[in-house]
C-alpha cells in the first residue's frame, strides 16, 4: 500500500471506530461485534506502525474510547483508568513476553479472567463507601454513586479499613439477570438488550437508581487504585487483601513462564460454559509492583499487561422448522427451531429469526444448514445459511394468525400482525403488560396466576381483573384464603393509580411510558386523550406523527371505548397528573439543581419547574438558564460561575413562584 492509499484508509478507520466508539462506550449500543472492531482497531494499529507520519495526535489507538456524559457529575481520576492491549494468538503472547523480560528477566504472571461489563472506579474513606466512578475516557468518569450503592456485593462499609482506599472492578450482568430482563422486555415488545455487558452499562447509567437497582447487577474488584497506611508491593498481595477485607474477587493463578500463562488462558477459555457471567478473553499482568513502574505505560495501555481475546465461536447446525410465535401487540414472530449444537457453553435449539425481512435477506429455509453463534455469548442468532437443503422452498408466512386464524397483515414496518384484537395469545401478552411494575402494578398477579385466570376463563380482558373475587381466586390449585385476599388488595390499590399508568398498561402501540407521562401531563382526563385528534397529540413536545396517529387509532376503536367505560364503572380513578403550565413563570427555561436544598428535596423543586412551563438538565451549558444551588453543590456550582449562569438559592426561587 502506497502513501496515499494509507492516509486514505486511516482517515477511513479513525472515523469508523470513533462511530463505533460512541455506540459502545457512550450509547450502549454496538452495531457491530467485539471481535469486529478488535479487527478494525488492529488493522488501524498496523497502518500507523508502517506509516508512522500519518499516526494522529488523537487517533483511537492512542486513548480510550468513551468519554463522560452529561447526565452525571464528572470524576477527574487520580490514577487513570487505562485499557489494555489485546492479544489474538499465543505469538502475541510470546511476544509480549519478551518484551517484558528484556526489562527484567525474573518475572512473575498473573492471569485472571477478562470479565465482559462495565469498569468502575470504587472510593472509600475509614472504611466508608464514598464516590463511585466510570471509567469515561480513562481520565474523566461519570458519578455513578447512587447507582453502585444498589449492587449488594460491592461492600458499603469495610472493617479494618485504610483510611483512604480506591478500588477498580468490572461491573457486570449475570447471565440469569439479563435472561430475566430480555423476558420482561420481550413480554412488553421492546427492544431487548444485545448482551449482558450493554445492559450492566445501560443499567448503571440509569438516572433513577430504581431502575439500576432492579437489574441485579453485580461486581468485581480486581485491583487497588490506591490505598493509604497499607504497603502492597504486588498484585496478588493486592487481591488477597481486598478478599480479606470482604470485596468480590475473582479466581487468579500464578504463573512462571508464558507457557504456564497459555495454558491457564485455554483452561479458563473450555469452561467458559460453567460461568454465570460473560467473559471475554484471560488477562495477564506482571505481579511485581516494581517490575510494573520499571516498565511503564503507552499513552493508553500498561506495558505490564495483556489481554488474550477470544474469538468468537460459531457453529454449524440444521434448521428443523421455524415456529411463529404472537406478541402482545399482535406481531408474528419467527423462531428457528434447530437440531441441538452445544455452542459457547450452553445447547441450543431455538434462536429467533426476527421478521420476515431478516428471513428473506439470509434466504433461511426449512431443512438448510445454518451458522449459529451467541450474541455477547449469549443470545443464539442466525449469522449465514451455508448450505440449502435439496429441494428447499423459500419460507412463506403464515396469512392467518396461529393462534386465533384471523388474518395478518403488513403494516409500514417489517411487522407482520394479526388483526383480531381479541387473540388469545395477544390477550396473555397484553395482561402480563397491564399488571407490570411500570404500568398498574398488582403485585402477586404474575403470569402464572394470569394463565390460570385466562385458562379457567375469568379474565377475557384487563377489566375483567377488577371483577375478580378472593372466593374465586382462592378456588384456583394453591391458592391459599390468605394470598387470595392480598392479591384483592392489590388490585383495589391499583384503582387509585394515576392516569399515566393506565394509558401505559393499555400498550398502544408506539406509545412507552415517558410517552404516557407526556400525554397525561397535556391532558387532564380520560376523556380529554379520548376526544383528542392526532393533530392534538403532534402539539405535544416530541411526538411525530406516527405516535399521533397510534393514539387516534386505537382511542377510536369501539372496544377501547368499551374497556375505558368498564374501567370506570368498575372504579378505577384515574387520576390527573400534575399539569404542565401554559406561559407559566418558567416557560422556556433550563434549570439544573445542585446540593441540598434546606427545606425540600431536589425532586419536588424539579416538579415545580416543570409544572409552571419549565425543564430541567442534569449538566451545566450555556443553554443553562439558572442554577438552583443548595448545600454542598458541587462541580456544577463551578461550572455555572465559570459560565457566568444565574444562580438561585430555594428562598430565591420560591420567591418566582408567588
Amino acid at each position: 500500500m502506497d502513501l496515499s492509499a494509507a492516509k486514505s484508509r486511516i482517515n477511513e478507520l479513525c472515523e469508523i471506530i470513533e462511530y463505533h466508539n460512541n455506540l459502545y462506550y457512550n450509547n450502549d449500543a454496538p452495531e457491530i461485534s467485539d471481535y469486529e472492531y478488535d479487527m478494525l482497531l488492529r488493522e488501524l494499529e498496523k497502518l500507523e506502525n508502517d506509516f508512522p507520519e500519518l499516526k494522529r495526535a488523537n487517533s483511537p489507538t492512542n486513548r480510550v474510547g468513551g468519554s463522560a456524559g452529561e447526565k452525571f457529575s464528572p470524576v477527574a481520576h487520580a490514577v487513570p483508568m487505562e485499557s489494555l492491549h489485546d492479544s489474538f494468538s499465543n505469538e502475541e503472547l510470546y511476544d509480549f513476553d519478551r518484551r517484558v523480560r528484556e526489562a527484567r528477566e525474573d518475572v512473575v504472571y498473573i492471569v485472571e479472567p477478562k470479565f465482559d461489563g462495565l469498569s468502575v472506579s470504587c472510593e472509600y474513606r475509614n472504611g466508608v463507601f464514598v464516590r463511585g466512578s466510570t471509567r469515561g475516557d480513562g481520565v474523566t468518569g461519570e458519578d455513578v454513586t447512587s447507582n453502585l450503592m444498589t449492587i449488594k456485593s460491592l461492600p458499603k462499609r469495610i472493617p479494618n479499613a485504610p483510611s483512604f482506599l480506591e478500588v477498580r472492578g468490572e461491573v457486570y450482568m449475570s447471565f440469569k439477570s439479563f435472561e430475566e430482563l430480555i423476558r420482561r422486555q420481550e413480554e412488553n415488545e421492546e427492544k431487548p438488550a444485545k448482551n449482558p455487558r450493554n445492559a450492566a452499562a445501560g443499567s448503571l447509567r440509569q438516572k433513577n437508581a430504581k431502575i439500576t437497582a432492579e437489574r441485579k447487577l453485580d461486581i468485581f474488584v480486581f485491583n487497588i487504585q490506591q490505598v493509604e497506611g497499607v504497603e502492597i508491593t504486588s498484585h496478588r498481595q493486592g487481591l488477597d487483601y481486598l478478599a480479606e477485607l470482604g470485596f468480590p474477587t475473582s479466581f487468579y493463578k500464578v504463573c512462571d513462564t508464558m507457557d504456564e500463562v497459555i495454558g491457564e488462558i485455554k483452561r479458563i477459555g473450555d469452561n467458559r460454559g460453567e460461568y454465570d457471567y460473560a467473559i471475554d478473553g484471560a488477562v495477564v499482568k506482571v505481579d511485581d509492583y516494581g517490575t510494573r513502574e520499571l516498565l511503564g505505560s503507552t499513552a493508553k495501555y500498561p506495558r505490564w499487561a495483556e489481554a488474550y481475546k477470544y474469538p468468537p465461536e460459531e457453529k454449524p447446525t440444521k434448521l428443523i422448522d421455524i415456529e411463529i410465535n404472537v406478541g402482545r401487540t399482535g406481531v408474528l414472530t419467527p423462531v428457528g427451531i434447530f437440531e441441538p449444537v452445544f455452542l459457547a457453553g450452553t445447547t441450543v435449539s431455538r434462536a429467533t429469526l426476527h421478521n420476515i425481512d431478516f428471513i428473506r435477506e439470509k434466504d433461511v429455509r426449512i431443512g438448510d444448514t445454518v451458522m449459529l453463534r451467541k450474541a455477547g455469548e449469549i443470545i443464539p442468532e442466525v449469522i449465514s445459511v451455508s448450505e440449502h437443503a435439496e429441494n428447499a422452498v423459500p419460507f412463506e408466512f403464515p396469512k392467518l394468525c396461529p393462534s386465533c386464524g384471523s388474518p395478518v397483515s403488513r403494516d409500514d414496518e417489517a411487522a407482520i400482525r394479526c388483526t383480531n384484537t381479541d387473540c388469545p395469545a395477544q390477550l396473555m401478552r397484553h395482561l402480563i403488560h397491564f399488571v407490570s411494575r411500570d404500568a398498574m402494578d398488582i403485585e402477586g398477579l404474575g403470569p402464572a396466576v394470569l394463565e390460570q385466570l385466562t385458562r379457567e376463563e375469568l379474565i377475557h380482558s384487563p377489566a375483567d381483573i377488577y371483577r375478580l373475587t378472593a372466593e374465586r381466586i382462592a378456588s384456583l390449585d394453591r391458592k391459599a384464603e390468605k394470598s387470595a385476599n392480598n392479591l384483592i388488595a392489590a388490585i383495589e390499590k391499583s384503582k387509585d393509580n394515576e392516569l399515566y399508568r393506565l394509558i401505559f398498561a393499555l400498550g398502544i402501540r408506539n406509545i412507552g411510558l415517558k410517552a404516557a407521562k407526556l400525554i397525561c401531563e397535556n391532558f387532564v382526563t380520560i376523556d380529554d386523550i379520548m376526544k383528542a385528534s392526532s393533530s392534538d397529540f403532534e402539539k405535544i413536545e416530541g411526538f411525530g406523527s406516527v405516535m399521533a396517529q397510534s393514539l387516534e387509532n386505537y382511542f377510536s376503536l369501539e372496544s377501547t371505548v368499551s374497556l375505558i367505560e368498564d374501567l370506570k364503572a368498575l372504579g378505577l380513578k384515574m387520576k390527573p397528573s400534575p399539569q404542565k403550565q401554559k406561559g407559566g413563570v418558567f416557560e422556556g427555561k433550563t434549570f439544573v439543581l445542585t446540593g441540598t436544598l434546606p427545606t425540600m428535596k431536589r425532586s419536588e423543586a424539579a416538579k415545580l419547574i416543570e409544572q409552571n412551563g419549565g425543564k430541567t438538565s442534569s449538566s451545566v451549558s450555556k443553554k443553562t438558564d439558572f442554577v438552583l444551588a443548595g448545600v454542598e453543590a458541587g462541580s456544577k456550582l463551578t461550572k455555572a460561575q465559570q459560565l457566568g449562569i444565574t444562580i438561585i438559592s430555594e428562598e430565591e426561587f420560591l420567591s418566582f413562584l408567588k
